[in-house]
């Protein structure tokens, strides 16, 4: 599973031109889920996600993580995350998970982040659907996180 997280000072998502959600200072995830991940993984991400330290303390250090800060998250499905891009000039996506199986661990890591975050905190896009995401990327600071077997390579 992969998350590429972005800091920003706001970030939103709209679908057939209606904002569906919108976020203040936090992190914008946009999450790609790969053929072989499962609970375990969603809930890794999760957790690192939630507590990776990219937030400046008082000395300007990115020390703090999203928890620490009571910031506000906005998960993005992005299935292109998963795509092979080792060869050619057009992606390929054999790697990416089925459709019902990337939605149901895209649903539990909106739930899990809920459930630390409180639902206040996380917005989230639509699976499947066509998004406009607008940011302002605070750094800007972006980091690309993974977990299961593409993690170790």
């Amino acid at each position: 599973m992969k998350g590429l997280i972005q800091r920003v000072s706001e970030a939103s998502v709209k679908v057939n031109g209606e904002q569906i959600a919108a976020i203040d200072q936090g992190l914008l995830l946009l999450l790609g889920v790969e053929r072989g991940d499962g609970d375990a993984q969603a809930r890794e991400l999760c957790r690192k996600i939630l507590t990776y330290r990219v937030f400046p303390d008082s000395q300007g250090r990115m020390n703090l993580s999203l928890k620490d800060i009571a910031g506000s998250l906005l998960i993005v499905p992005q299935f292109t995350l998963a795509a092979d891009t080792s060869s050619g000039t057009r992606p390929g996506f054999s790697l990416a998970a089925a459709p019902d199986v990337a939605n149901d661990l895209f649903e539990l890591f909106v739930a899990e982040s809920r459930s630390v975050l409180g639902s206040g905190s996380v917005g989230c896009g639509m699976f499947g659907a066509d998004m406009k995401v607008t940011l302002v990327n605070d750094g800007p600071v972006t980091f690309m996180l993974q977990t299961g077997a593409a993690s170790k390579k």
